[in-house]
């Protein structure tokens, strides 16, 4: 926990909640498995399936013309690996992560080339992998490119490959109870919602990653055009993330 972040136990579940968060400080309410651990010893690799019920305080940017009565910073649940070292004294490393992801404004974190740098999202990324390091060389040239919409849209979709991006928006409302479903195998990643599939990928990260429920006042900035900010926002209402229940459960290859 940071600042304005904290627990509280209500008779639905547990919430995680953001009261007062000022622009000018990170505030985080958080659960996870990885403090202080070294990212070979996180706790979860594939085949497994993490399953949740849960709902938030707000609406996503996308259900509302207002941003000011949207949910802000950042949200979700999943597994990563803490690629900025956040939690712990671990080296920076390239991102990989399996999760339901929220981003409000002013994020926009443009990975996909079908769904907007915002909102609520099931996405995937892995930039550990071996495509990536293969067309790494290519990112000077390539950047300045990605400013023509033509070379954008042929180009891109060679990049979003590369660092094993997936993302689909998730069409329901935020502030009502759902079911989360993630089944993580070693070489593909289904999310559901309320049983329903939202989004299958053709690929996944292998590396152990860490189990991440939070919400925060941070936004990022990440285009392809070369475009990276980063900072925090207040929040002039409280905020939170509300939890039913969890599990985590092997399933088959």
């Amino acid at each position: 926990m940071t600042s304005a972040g904290g627990w509280e136990c209500t008779a639905d579940g547990l919430r995680l909640v953001n009261d007062g968060a000022a622009p000018d400080g990170y505030t985080n309410a958080q659960i996870d498995d990885y403090q202080h651990l070294s990212r070979r010893d996180f706790s979860w690799r594939p085949p497994l399936r993490l399953i949740l019920r849960a709902r938030f305080s707000h609406p996503s940017i996308d259900e509302t013309a207002d941003p000011a009565t949207a949910l802000s910073g950042t949200a979700g649940f999943g597994f990563w690996n803490d690629p900025f070292g956040m939690a712990g004294p671990r080296p920076a490393a390239l991102p990989q992560a399996v999760w339901f992801f929220y981003a409000g404004p002013p994020s926009n974190l443009k990975l996909d080339i079908d769904t907007p740098g915002w909102g609520w999202k099931a996405a995937t990324v892995d930039a550990r992998r071996w495509q990536f390091a293969a067309l790494a060389p290519t990112i000077p040239l390539a950047v300045p490119l990605m400013k023509v919409p033509s070379l954008y849209r042929r180009l891109w979709p060679i990049g979003q490959r590369a660092i094993g991006v997936a993302e689909r928006s998730v069409p329901v409302s935020m502030t009502d109870w759902h079911i989360y479903s993630i089944d993580w195998r070693r070489d593909s990643v289904t999310f559901g919602v309320d049983g329903r599939t939202l989004l299958e990928t053709a690929s996944a990260p292998a590396s152990p990653l860490g189990l991440v429920i939070w919400l925060d006042n941070q936004y990022m900035q990440v285009t392809p055009w070369g475009h990276f900010a980063w900072g925090t926002v207040a929040k002039a209402q409280r905020q939170w993330l509300e939890v039913d229940w969890v599990a985590v459960s092997m399933i088959s290859p």
